[in-house]
């Protein structure tokens, strides 16, 4: 086969790969306009001004969480400790204000990142270096992260009065009526998509979700590749806890108890392979909105919440019955092209 017929081929898997990707997040945007149509039909209120901001501000800390799960799990590999590291960097923010009320807002975030980030090293230490597997890792780091926690709070509460009212009210604050919540979001869902997609880390972090052998063959640093992963979702982790604060306003050692599931729900359920080298940013994204517009959505609906936990359950199935479908016919389109060539 000529070099041109080999740039010709990788140049067509490209294209089936990305269009496989489009299919994916244009399935969850018609899930979430039919779930959203429905529940105006029933009551017109839930699409005002209001409940548009309402919806905003409930999915943006879940996206940042998303975003930083999806850099993971498309290496092959979980977080489960992110609710964990959120609560951690809530409470350590309220405290930075409860011993400096003067402090600077951008410091206090600044702060935050950092801490998550120090949390994602520990993860990423162990995982790379000593080559534990996520999923013991992550779960162990669960616990020790919100041990830590409650250690420092000792059944404290830190309340609104606490925190200085410019942090407070980014929490409710809007620019041209979209939260300022929701924009942190949006930078840091350009900034991760465009990473993944432009530069050579983020692709190499796909090659080695879809084999780490043959990433490892290929000469990519793959424990380098999966601990920086660990650091970026840690310090979302801990971006996500500084803006639970700012929007709460009243924290504890439970705050982000129980965030750990929904996220890798939203990540699953946005069409990020949970078997790695596959999905995007954007689709978590979408993810995350489309469950959090459930949980506003159906008890419109009159469904109860059992029956809430269930659609999200099945939601989950279906995503993982998706992925492994689009996967057998993208592997079965690329034999048949190959084959032609």
């Amino acid at each position: 086969m000529t070099a041109v017929g080999v740039l010709g081929g990788a140049e067509e898997r490209t294209r089936l790969v990305h269009r496989v990707l489009v299919i994916r997040e244009l399935g969850i945007a018609v899930a979430l306009a039919l779930l959203v149509g429905v529940t105006v039909l029933v009551n017109p209120r839930f699409l005002t001004a209001q409940g548009i901001k309402d919806l905003l501000l409930g999915s943006t800390i879940l996206a940042v969480l998303a975003v930083g799960q999806s850099i993971v799990v498309i290496t092959r590999n979980v977080d489960l400790s992110v609710g964990s590291v959120l609560g951690l960097s809530a409470f350590a923010t309220g405290s930075l204000f409860v011993a400096n009320p003067g402090l600077p807002v951008p410091l206090a975030l600044a702060a935050g990142v950092l801490l998550g980030a120090a949390c994602g090293v520990v993860n990423g230490a162990l995982i790379a270096a000593a080559r534990v597997p996520a999923l013991v890792v992550t779960l162990g780091t669960l616990y020790v992260f919100r041990g830590i926690d409650y250690t420092w709070a000792t059944g404290r509460q830190i309340n609104a009065a606490d925190m200085p009212p410019g942090f407070l009210r980014m929490g409710s604050a809007t620019v041209l009526g979209v939260p300022v919540l929701a924009l942190f979001a949006v930078v840091v869902l350009v900034a991760a998509g465009y990473y993944l997609r432009t530069y050579r880390g983020g692709r190499e972090l796909y090659a080695i979700g879809s084999s780490p052998p043959a990433a490892r063959l290929a000469g990519i640093p793959v424990g380098k590749r999966v601990f920086a992963a660990f650091v970026a979702s840690g310090a979302l982790a801990g971006l996500a806890g500084v803006l639970y604060a700012a929007r709460f306003g009243t924290l504890d050692a439970n705050a982000g108890t129980g965030f750990e599931l929904n996220v890798v729900a939203a990540v699953v359920v946005g069409g990020v392979a949970i078997f790695g080298g596959s999905g995007s940013v954007y689709g978590a994204a979408l993810g995350a909105v489309l469950l959090t517009t459930i949980s506003s959505a159906l008890p419109v609906l009159g469904v109860s919440p059992f029956w809430q936990r269930a659609a999200v359950g099945a939601l989950i199935l279906a995503a993982i019955g998706l992925d492994r479908a689009l996967a057998v016919r993208l592997a079965r389109s690329l034999r048949g092209r190959n084959g032609n060539g």
